[in-house]
């Protein structure tokens, strides 16, 4: 098995066709397919051989799906990077992972260079687009063109890495999810059973998330049928609409956060966008008045998709249909994230790990082919979400009579902020790093916009006098922005348990007792 080879064959049935566009250029299928060869070969001429990893840090460009289809043809374990962590975070990637190759964009090239230094692992970069800002042989269009176009296809076992996914942990560091080439494969066969995907006319997917998450799921599905991915480097509403409206784009994937401020531009009623057939959205909650707004500006074109990293894709989905179900006499479904898909099971479990019985809540548990092999280098913490076959979400849900999945919490503390995960405790540990801070409390507060904000409530050591502003800015040097607080409060202290522990619990819900939803 090798994924890569699909490529080859979509060059063979599809050449002159688009594979993709950025704002820079674009590949037709023979084009990509001749350049991920070449990858493959310099990677391959630089003693990596299968397994090794590879690190990729950039915004969305048209190289980054080169060199994911170069990864998987030799048999490379890819280690995407989100483009918003801090330079310092990429770096622990790189370390954790063991990359040996880095593949950064110019934005990231400072990164690329920490990482060389001080890095134990990372022993070549290669920046993409302007050559002039490096050495030659760090020149990733110098390197492809140097190297050969033979085809490369590493023969591949299904329980073979195909992919670190790093995301936050509860324990304030970043983790890893390996994600196998079965894996990987079961998300393409899942995508293409959906019915999303025909190959009788070409599909143009707008990637407007950053394809290190979620949108970056549909790519090889895409590919393997012949369609087109246009992606945008950053999200703008107007620019999305115009992006949509001038590439006669038919379907993308958004987060709330996204659709929101689609939905507030007062321009949005000035683009064409009857082109699009299909929406996909996921990542965060959204409200089903906001829900029903957007139905009604896009049309019934909206499908929601609920997964994880852990789980490589959508596990449960809420189809056009079921949308269209809920406007015509079962609102509530709404707020539900939809039902298992495929191959999928799902399950509600109490604490023991006992299928509970239908309307009562509990734990979401997942086992289907696309669910990981477990955490990188963490045992202890693999043990502690894979049991007896299940993957246990943490999100605690309820399924109805008819199989649809509601969450109603978490039993973790994550927030998910703008459809990114950010944990309490790293944000936390940084505030601990301010001089004024005594003790800190972080947590997820409803948001209209983002869906949930980083609320961060602080006790400052005695006589300090440290600004809200003060500890966002302090936290934003730390980490990737995304994770810093989105406002601060300050307390005279914080509730505790009988151990003195901060209750978290008690802090969040001060915050959500106005809101339906916990979530």
């Amino acid at each position: 098995m090798n994924l890569g080879s699909l490529i080859t064959r979509s060059a063979r049935f599809w050449g002159d066709q688009l594979a993709v566009k950025d704002e820079r250029k674009s590949l037709t299928y023979r084009e990509l397919d001749q350049r991920s060869n070449q990858l493959a070969n310099a990677l391959q001429s630089l003693e990596l051989f299968p397994g090794d990893r590879v690190g990729v840090l950039a915004w969305n460009r048209a190289e980054i799906i080169e060199v994911e289809v170069a990864l998987y043809k030799g048999g490379f374990v890819r280690a995407p990077i989100n483009a918003r962590l801090s330079d310092t975070e990429a770096v622990h990637v790189c370390n954790d992972a063991q990359a040996q190759v880095l593949i950064v964009d110019p934005e990231h090239l400072d990164a690329a260079k920490l990482a060389l230094d001080s890095s134990d692992s990372v022993r070549r970069i290669l920046v993409m687009g302007d050559s002039d800002l490096v050495d030659p042989k760090d020149s990733y269009e110098q390197t492809l063109t140097a190297a050969s176009s033979e085809t490369v296809a590493e023969e591949m076992e299904p329980e073979d890495l195909a992919v670190l996914h790093y995301t936050s942990g509860s324990s304030g560091v970043l983790k890893a999810a390996m994600q196998t080439v079965g894996n990987r494969h079961s998300v393409l066969q899942k995508l293409i059973y959906r019915g999303q995907l025909h190959a009788d006319s070409q599909e143009i997917c707008i990637h407007v998330g950053p394809i290190t998450h979620a949108s970056g799921m549909s790519i090889m599905p895409l590919l393997s049928q012949g369609h087109c991915n246009l992606l945008m480097s950053r999200f703008d509403a107007d620019d999305f609409l115009a992006t949509v409206e001038r590439e006669q784009a038919t379907q993308t994937y958004l987060v709330p956060t996204m659709i929101n401020r689609i939905l507030s531009s007062p321009n949005r009623d000035r683009y064409d966008i009857s082109s699009l057939k299909m929406i996909r959205y996921g990542a965060a909650p959204i409200s089903p008045a906001r829900l029903k707004e957007a139905i009604e500006f896009f049309g019934p074109i909206l499908n929601q998709g609920y997964g994880a990293g852990e789980t490589c894709s959508s596990v449960c989905v809420l189809t056009e249909a079921d949308h269209a179900s809920a406007l015509n006499g079962h609102p509530e479904r709404l707020s539900s994230c939809g039902r298992p898909l495929f191959a999928t099971e799902v399950k509600i479990v109490d604490d023991a790990g006992v299928e509970l019985p239908v309307g009562e809540a509990g734990e979401m548990v997942i086992r289907g082919p696309d669910v990981m092999k477990g955490y990188w280098n963490a045992p202890d913490l693999t043990e502690e979400v894979l049991k007896d076959g299940y993957y246990h979400t943490g999100d605690i849900a309820y399924a109805d009579e008819q199989g649809y999945l509601f969450i109603i919490d978490r039993k973790k503390d994550m927030i998910v902020a703008g459809g990114f995960n950010v944990y309490p405790n790293e944000v936390e540990n940084a505030l601990y790093q301010h001089p004024d801070v005594f003790e800190a409390c972080v947590v997820g507060a409803p948001d209209p916009d983002m869906g949930e904000s980083v609320k961060a409530v602080v006790v400052l050591k005695p006589g300090a006098k440290t600004s809200a502003e003060s500890l966002i800015n302090h936290c934003a040097e730390l980490l990737g922005r995304f994770k810093k607080p989105n406002s601060v409060e300050f307390e005279s202290e914080l509730p505790k348990n009988g151990n003195g522990k901060i209750q978290r619990r008690e802090v969040r819900d001060r915050y959500w007792q106005n809101s339906e939803r916990k979530v």
